[in-house]
């Protein structure tokens, strides 16, 4: 079993904001696997398809770990198995990068995560939303610019590839492909 876990906030104010990058990306991927109507479970929205689980956290981002270990206890899922969707400022806008492992790196909904996990070992997949030009929490908040907003079909595809290259492929084969320069 696998869980893929796209972090955001709930309310229809934050719905196109850059801080449910994590969110959007799932809803788009959930459309394209047919995975129908999402269900209420661990205090997410919960689709499942096959042996994947796919939930978005119904808790508020700094929350995140509650829904998270829920579901990872239920299923008994294994940290490698796990898979966070989330926004990062320290990445240009729309740039990709898979991690096995690492520190939250100050996200605060990747802090709840781990804290809940008691592990640093669990897989993310960062979407870049780029430098906050003033107040960090008007910006990760604020809703996407127009040319953000044209560019977001781009950016779902590409993380619902990084996603279906990690489901498919063992870790280091799926950051090799996501993480390349692709002007090389």
């Amino acid at each position: 079993m696998k869980l893929i876990a796209g972090l955001g906030n709930p309310g229809a104010e934050y719905a196109f904001t850059r801080h449910n990058m994590g969110w959007l990306c799932v809803d788009h991927i959930v459309l394209n696997k047919n995975c129908g109507t999402s269900q209420n479970k661990f205090h997410s929205e919960f689709w499942k398809s096959g042996d994947v689980i796919f939930i978005k956290p119904l808790t508020f981002m700094n929350l995140s770990g509650v829904a998270v270990s829920e579901a990872v206890n239920f299923y008994k899922i294994e940290l490698e198995n796990i898979l966070i969707i989330y926004d990062d400022m320290a990445l240009p806008f729309g740039k990709l990068r898979l991690r096995a492992r690492g520190s939250a790196g100050g996200h605060n909904g990747l802090t709840s995560i781990l804290g809940a996990l008691g592990s640093i070992e669990v897989p993310r997949l960062r979407i870049g939303i780029g430098h906050a030009p003033g107040s960090m929490i008007n910006y990760v908040l604020g809703h996407l610019s127009g040319e953000e907003r044209e560019n977001l079909p781009d950016i779902e595809d590409r993380v619902e590839q990084a996603v279906n290259l990690w489901l498919d492929k063992d870790i280091q084969k799926a950051m090799t492909f996501v993480n390349a320069d692709p002007s090389e």
